[in-house]
């Protein structure tokens, strides 16, 4: 390989990490708190181990980084910090107007990041999509249900739920939020698992029942970093489609290419075609 294709090659792990590495310091330095240099230099370096082993054709690279920063934020972030890192956790972060932990997590990973790297989020830091993607219905099996709706639903739940304790002035707050990111896990990978096995679908849940995508739909619509299809290579084999876990249709290079903001970044379909097209 060419000295400029090695640069080429590792070029998107160094935007990574250069990417996380600058919001690191920066809020280091404006919060005047060593913890953030730590928490996103970890998850920056992460990411960019992922992309790596990706680019050396190892099997299991997005698993890497999708262990390594899923269990960080659950057992660490979650278990040992008390911090509730689900949606709920930004509703009282946001209602007590601090910028503080879930806030400033969901403004870099959910709101304002997708517009740099889609629904990444999704494919390489969930800790819910780490547990499923281990099942066995890695590619649809059926049909897509018109189930999105769903989503909205859960969403705003988990804002009532929240806004109710506020209005209610109810004592221990930080506790509660505490069980609640529990008691919320536990549902999310219990609903998650029956969908997977019932639908035939370990993303069933991402696609239906996860109030995280209303945050990430409209930011990915707009995403830097995309598959996109080289046609001149393209044989239409459909392998792509048949393999996406989300079912994106990555041979249309529109941005309103059919489940266009469903892409999670797995690179399933690139290591399915034959042509390297995509």
């Amino acid at each position: 390989m060419t000295k400029s294709g090695r640069i080429k090659r590792f070029a998107l792990p160094a935007a990574m990490w250069l990417i996380f590495e600058t919001i690191a310091v920066t809020l280091w330095l404006t919060k005047q708190n060593i913890f953030y240099l730590f928490n996103f230099s970890y998850i920056g370096t992460s990411l960019a181990i992922g992309f790596i082993l990706f680019q050396l054709q190892y099997k299991h690279a997005r698993r890497v980084a999708q262990f390594l920063v899923g269990t960080y934020m659950f057992v660490y972030l979650g278990l040992i910090c008390n911090e509730n890192m689900q949606i709920e956790g930004f509703w009282y972060y946001l209602l007590t107007g601090v910028f503080e932990a879930a806030t400033i997590h969901y403004a870099v990973a959910k709101i304002f990041g997708p517009l740099v790297f889609g629904r990444g989020w999704c494919g390489y830091a969930c800790w819910t999509a780490m547990i499923l993607d281990l099942l066995p219905y890695k590619s649809p099996q059926q049909p897509r249900k018109k189930w999105g709706f769903i989503r909205y639903i859960t969403f705003a739940l988990s804002f009532v739920f929240v806004s109710a304790l506020f209005l209610a002035q109810v004592n221990h707050m930080e506790r509660i939020m505490f069980w609640a990111f529990l008691v919320g896990n536990c549902m999310y990978y219990a609903v998650g698992v029956i969908l997977a096995f019932a639908l035939k679908d370990n993303r069933a849940f991402c696609k239906y029942i996860c109030p995280i995508t209303v945050f990430l739909k409209p930011m990915s619509y707009f995403s830097l970093m995309r598959v996109t299809c080289d046609k001149n290579k393209c044989i239409s084999c459909g392998k792509c489609k048949k393999v996406c876990p989300m079912d994106v249709d990555v041979t249309d290079n529109s941005r309103k290419r059919e489940n266009g903001t469903e892409c999670i970044l797995c690179f399933e379909c690139v290591k399915a075609c034959p042509k390297d097209a995509l």
